[in-house]
């Protein structure tokens, strides 16, 4: 089973990205949310979740483990397949998605193309208690919004001519001690170390 790729982005589109690891190159599916996130990279490090079935053999592929929990969380759903997961994670976030299921908001989740009335019914149904259990709803929203400000930080940094290798450890640390901390402050934070 495949956990992670990590590698030289080959090939990019806002739905699919090829990851060259090792002269290999794996193709796997990707949501808009991801696209976004790693667009600008040279290489990445994608979470991969792998769907074997008869006729084929697909990867999914996500930034973060958060997306992908969520993704298998939506296909452990009855009339979700993959196609339809990775349409929510591409047309809402993790957290509107999370607070979408939490709150009982169907009308949010029929906005998304291929999800019927009766589908979003059985999302929320089938998940709200497995989400609130599985997880800490807050912890899950924190964690992806620490990853986002992570992410632009960085690409603020690309933009200002320094190296994602050289400023993600001090990114990082600066995020533990102070995991609410804002975009243009973390970037401050971050040029007084360098």
């Amino acid at each position: 089973m495949i956990n992670h790729l990590s590698g030289i982005i080959f090939e990019i589109s806002p739905s699919s990205v090829v990851i060259e690891c090792n002269g290999v190159g794996y193709f796997a599916t990707i949501s808009i949310q991801t696209y976004t996130d790693i667009q600008k990279l040279k290489q990445t490090l994608l979470f991969v979740q792998e769907i074997i079935r008869e006729d084929a053999h697909l990867l999914f592929g996500f930034s973060t483990k958060v997306e992908r929990n969520l993704f298998n969380f939506l296909i452990s759903v009855n009339g979700v397949g993959p196609a339809s997961a990775i349409m929510m994670l591409s047309s809402m976030s993790v957290s509107e998605i999370l607070s979408a299921i939490q709150n009982g908001d169907n009308v949010s989740l029929q906005k998304i193309k291929g999800i019927g009335a009766k589908t979003a019914q059985r999302i929320i149904i089938d998940l709200r208690d497995k989400l609130i259990t599985s997880f800490d709803i807050s912890e899950i929203l924190d964690e992806n919004l620490n990853n986002k400000n992570k992410n632009e930080a960085l690409r603020a940094l690309e933009v200002l001519g320094i190296s994602k290798k050289i400023t993600e450890k001090i990114v990082d640390k600066i995020l533990d001690s102070n995991p609410e901390i804002e975009v243009e402050l973390l970037v401050k934070e971050v040029l007084k170390k360098l």
